[in-house]
């Protein structure tokens, strides 16, 4: 079969669901013991298993859309698809629609139309809701204490910035990639001609990985640039980390 991969890591819990390299090493191997040709890994580090702000995941649909002999995506577990039950099944419709298979590494059959393998495969992504919730309740509290105080709440690091005595700090030569990805947008450039550019000229992501146009375009959204510090709901204006101008807008 003609596979494309997929991983994810958040940054909070890496150490339990596998590094990205863990995950593609898996990936590679399940490929060769079963023949099959993996074409692409798409890869999102750093971000939660929702819908929203995941570039790697938008670009694989992408692809499968516009490469219809490819033939289902291999992922390392279930849980790396999603943490959420209704996300996860939203997910295998989109596959399915587009007649697709999804395989892992870990779990049987999960797309199967068996009502026991759909009991079992929905089981798992109550599971993986659960724990999600426990993971959520156990580092919230905290996080939006240093929010409200205008700190850093923790979690993956945005491009163009640094953490320094658990608050952040811009990072001089990756704040230039930011502002370079707002100068070619502002010149009328498209999301995956900047995320183009980026890969030729060897420009690293915040975590050395590919570019694509959703990770552009999640910049390009990103309030922190404009200075203003949001989690979970709380709003914190930080002039001293604004990279572009507050009234830029794409």
């Amino acid at each position: 079969m003609k596979l494309v991969g997929y991983c994810r890591v958040s940054t909070d819990n890496q150490k339990d669901e596998g590094t990205i390299e863990l995950q593609t090493r898996a990936l590679t191997d399940y490929c060769e013991a079963k023949g099959h040709q993996l074409i692409q890994t798409f890869q999102d580090e750093g971000v939660s298993g929702g819908l929203e702000n995941r570039p790697a995941l938008s670009e694989m649909f992408t692809f499968l859309e516009e490469n219809p002999d490819t033939e289902g995506v291999l992922i390392y577990k279930l849980d790396r698809l999603a943490r959420d039950l209704y996300i996860q099944e939203h997910l295998i419709k989109k596959l399915e629609a587009l007649n697709k298979s999804l395989i892992s590494t870990k779990e049987p059959d999960l797309a199967s139309g068996d009502p026991m393998r759909k009991a079992f495969r929905q089981f798992m992504g109550i599971v993986s809701e659960l724990e999600k919730s426990f993971i959520t309740m156990r580092l919230s509290g905290g996080r939006i204490n240093k929010a409200k105080n205008g700190k850093y709440a923790g979690g993956g690091i945005a491009l163009g910035y640094e953490s320094i005595d658990k608050d952040l700090v811009i990072h001089e030569a990756d704040a230039e990639t930011i502002k370079t990805i707002y100068k070619m947008k502002k010149n009328k450039k498209g999301l995956r001609e900047i995320a183009r550019h980026l890969n030729e000229s060897n420009t690293p992501t915040a975590r050395g990985g590919k570019w694509y146009a959703g990770t552009v375009k999640y910049i390009l959204e990103n309030p922190l640039y404009k200075g203003v510090m949001e989690y979970s709901g709380v709003e914190v204006k930080r002039p001293e980390l604004i990279l572009v101008a507050r009234k830029t807008s794409y």
